[in-house]
């Protein structure tokens, strides 16, 4: 399963974000991780959840990110929960120009019986159809 925080830049997103990171973590019975691009919500997140910056192993653009993602859930199985904070900036795309991600996401989390939460910054209303159907 997919799911979409939107909002615009500053709304909050990530606090969301980490606050659902956390509260999956006290029930949760696989492996939670969670993706970004900066060490700052390190200290945030319940020790459970792995964290991950993204920038540690010199991840940019869209089929880095897909590779990358693809990587942490081969390599143990029982990821449970996947936070990804701010794909599109990761990627270095645009929202509308993502849905071959969104598709492998789909594919990833249905295979792997994972909840895949992801934040967009965009308003729900402007979110594209392939993501706004997560939302």
């Amino acid at each position: 399963m997919i799911k979409i925080i939107p909002g615009a830049t500053g709304s909050g997103k990530t606090k969301k974000l980490i606050d659902a990171a956390n509260r999956d973590a006290e029930s949760a019975k696989g492996v939670s991780a969670f993706i970004t691009d900066t060490k700052r919500y390190m200290y945030d997140l319940n020790r459970a959840v792995r964290f991950i910056d993204v920038t540690d192993y010199n991840i940019a653009g869209e089929d880095a990110l897909c590779g990358f993602v693809k990587g942490i859930a081969a390599g143990n199985h029982d990821y449970e929960y996947m936070y990804i904070d701010g794909i599109a900036r990761i990627a270095g795309k645009k929202l509308s120009e993502m849905a071959g991600i969104f598709y492998m996401l789909e594919k990833l989390s249905a295979d792997n019986d994972m909840v895949i939460t992801i934040t967009c910054s965009c308003p729900a209303e402007e979110l594209p159809e392939f993501i706004a159907k997560y939302a």
